[in-house]
């Protein structure tokens, strides 16, 4: 896959040392021309790189605002000659994409509603093929790391070089203080596979609520990620979407001074020895893990085998409630995380069942 890098479409470095991350901020919808000026005029004091807009709003149900459409791209395009930043906005299928291009939209992004879909993902790459434009592809909004790659894949088929992820979280019947779980796990193993791939973070969707924007933000320069989305309204109470996750301009000025951008990298030579040695102790203990890990399965074994002979199923309710209440009790004594130590167990349990059938 041909991924051009952040800085030769953006014209800035990518956080690195005291760099600051690349910042896309504006409203969630246009709503009015007076409000999108406003809003966007305000930001100039930002430092931001890029200004956002929604001009279409996918909603979940129908006779809710769904964004003003073609006259908000019109207002966009006289909102770029006067503040002299590059725009982005949404779009979801070919019809956008020639309404984007024809209003001269600088940046486009594909929303997590789309990405789910391979055959809209499809025709907005159809609609591109033969433009040399920037895309960036949000996650779907569900946590399939299949469909989040397919989506960026697709794209790149176009011939798009110009390429960048979107981290917005994911969809959860659970209910935690997140409007979408942000499961960072699944972007780091996207960069993992994707190196070259900007990677942004957009931390009014995780979020869902203004507050909680400055630890999500810190927490993705923590995880190294190239740049954030952040909604940004005049008025964020009386904003026609999504009003509890967008800040002031003002604020958002703030958000970003307080940001503590880290270096991947330092040049310190006893850090890295010191770093080079905690590392080395860390192999060594994963080591010691994998042997404990291939004991108790060479166990596992012989219990199937046991069970087999004696014509015994394979899978007891009972035992396994008990491994399940007993192992995050012993791991929260070690100063171990509960969750951690439940997910780790299942993952044994369920190995331990795939042994034991195979036998």
């Amino acid at each position: 896959m041909n991924i051009s890098t952040l800085e030769s479409w953006i014209g800035k470095k990518q956080p690195n040392g005291d760099k600051k991350p690349v910042v896309i901020a504006g409203p969630c919808s246009a709503e009015t021309e007076d409000q999108l000026l406003t809003t966007c005029k305000a930001l100039t004091d930002s430092g931001i790189d890029i200004l956002r807009a929604g001009i279409w709003k996918p909603r979940t149900r129908p006779n809710s605002f769904e964004g003003v459409g073609e006259i908000g791209l019109k207002w966009f395009k006289e909102v770029k000659k006067e503040v002299g930043l590059p725009t982005a906005t949404e779009v979801a299928n070919a019809q956008h994409v020639e309404l984007a291009l024809k209003h001269e939209v600088d940046i486009l992004w594909i929303g997590a509603r789309s990405t789910v879909n391979p055959f809209t993902v499809q025709e907005i790459a159809d609609a591109l093929r033969g433009v040399d434009i920037p895309v960036i592809v949000k996650n779907p909004i569900n946590p399939d790391l299949s469909l989040w790659l397919g989506g960026i894949e697709r794209i790149a088929g176009a011939g798009i070089t110009k390429l960048a992820a979107l981290h917005r979280g994911f969809s959860s019947f659970e209910k935690t203080k997140y409007r979408n779980i942000p499961m960072w796990q699944i972007a780091i193993e996207l960069k993992s596979l994707l190196p070259e791939l900007p990677i942004f973070c957009d931390p009014s969707h995780i979020g869902g609520k203004r507050d909680l924007i400055l630890p999500l933000a810190q927490r993705a320069m923590d995880l190294n990620y190239d740049g954030l989305m952040i909604e940004t309204h005049i008025d964020p109470d009386n904003a026609w979407s999504d009003a509890s996750q967008q800040v002031t301009p003002l604020r958002l000025h703030e958000i970003l001074k307080e940001l503590q951008i880290k270096r991947p990298t330092t040049e310190n030579q006893e850090f890295n020895t010191q770093l080079d040695d905690l590392r080395s102790k860390i192999d060594g203990i994963d080591r010691e893990i994998l042997e404990i890990l291939a004991a108790r399965m060479s166990l596992v074994e012989k219990i199937g085998d046991y069970k087999k002979t004696n014509k015994i199923t394979v899978f007891q309710v009972d035992r396994w409630t008990k491994v399940f209440n007993t192992r995050p009790e012993w791991g929260e004594k070690m100063n171990l995380d509960k969750d951690f130590t439940a997910q780790l167990f299942k993952l044994i349990h369920d190995e331990s069942i795939k042994i034991q059938a195979s036998r």
